[in-house]
């Protein structure tokens, strides 16, 4: 685990602990692409070596089980089929291809590409295809984060986007949603890159009729000229390389 996400974990740890809340760790393995052997055991290992204890989680079980998101697709497809019987939730027959012309054909145009100006939703979805979010109004998104104060994301930005995918996994956004719901997460610390998002989670919440957490977005962790974010080449390690340096 790198420096940022281990701060975002403290941050989440102390204020359920202040709180009396409930600190839950759940592993997110969705993306099978990017899954690194052992990932799950160092970050076990990490968190423990500074002091983290959890209530529920992947290593001790808890109400809420499963823990690991490969173990709860069928979950994520209740919801998705919640989805679709509102009306908020379409099959996306689109190839890769047919989605590039439509990008090139919106840039010849000069304007920009918008999925939800292809959207075809009368088709069935069986689960062979990406199942998207149907966006129900095109609106300007305004929320307070418990951090940087009153946020708004216009218009726009927004566009229908994918649920599940081909493969019948959830996207990364669309699980967090379900999980928090299920588990019933009151707040979500998280790192600044999620507000772009934001109204992407609002608007699924409230097609399901859902209160949607307090969020709490934090600053990124600079490098040491003070101008961008801390990398690698700024020296940034994982955790556990501290420990091994004593």
């Amino acid at each position: 685990m790198h420096v940022g996400g281990i701060r975002t974990a403290l941050y989440a740890w102390f204020f359920a602990r202040k709180n009396k809340g409930t600190f839950i760790l759940r592993i997110e393995d969705t993306d099978k692409k990017r899954e690194v052997e052992g990932s799950i055991e160092h970050i076990i290992q990490s968190l423990k070596w500074l002091g983290l204890t959890w209530d529920e989680g992947v290593d001790i079980g808890g109400p809420h089980a499963p823990y690991l998101q490969s173990k709860r697709l069928e979950l994520y497809k209740t919801y998705a089929d919640m989805l679709i019987q509102k009306g908020h939730a379409y099959a996306d027959p689109f190839t890769e291809e047919e989605v590039e012309a439509f990008r090139k054909e919106a840039q010849e145009q000069k304007k920009p590409f918008l999925y939800r100006e292809h959207r075809k939703d009368t088709l069935p979805w069986n689960g062979s295809v990406p199942l998207r979010f149907k966006v129900p109004e095109i609106k300007r998104h305004v929320w307070h984060d418990l951090v940087r104060g009153d946020l708004e994301y216009g218009e726009e930005g927004l566009d229908d986007f994918i649920l599940i995918k081909s493969d019948g996994y959830p996207t990364y956004n669309f699980a967090h949603i379900v999980d928090d719901i299920e588990m019933g997460v009151t707040h979500v610390i998280r790192a600044d890159e999620f507000i772009a998002s934001t109204p992407n989670y609002l608007s699924v919440y409230e097609a399901l009729g859902k209160e949607p957490p307090a969020f709490a977005t934090l600053p990124p962790i600079l490098g040491p000229a003070g101008t961008k974010k801390l990398s690698k080449r700024d020296g940034a390690k994982d955790i556990l390389d501290y420990k091994e340096e004593g």
